[in-house]
């Protein structure tokens, strides 16, 4: 289960830098805020519940890992961030790591 849950932490880790981008938006200032504070409570909930089962150097890597890639993603995806072959290997070696330590817990 604290796998699910570190796995869900990262996901929701992604949510407030999203929050932060819209906020940007003078139309959506407070609720671009406002969402990405909720994300951010919620994303340091299940890292704590995480931490309960996955010593806390892992899940921490784990955590900012998934949430690093899946906002690079976001901003590609979404924003029209910068995106070339060297960014996706920086992008795939994050996920190697995450692999790695998944593996060796």
């Amino acid at each position: 289960m604290s796998w699910l849950f570190l796995i869900l932490a990262g996901l929701t880790e992604i949510g407030w830098p999203l929050g932060m981008k819209l906020a940007q938006t003078s139309a959506i200032k407070w609720p671009g805020i406002l969402m990405a504070v909720v994300f951010m409570v919620l994303s340091g909930y299940l890292l704590w519940l995480a931490q309960k089962g996955i010593p806390m150097g892992t899940a921490y890597a784990v955590w900012t890992g998934i949430g690093a890639a899946g906002t690079f993603l976001v901003g590609v995806v979404f924003f029209g961030d910068a995106s070339s072959l060297m960014r996706y290997l920086g992008i795939l070696m994050i996920l190697s790591g995450v692999i790695v330590l998944k593996l060796a817990h």
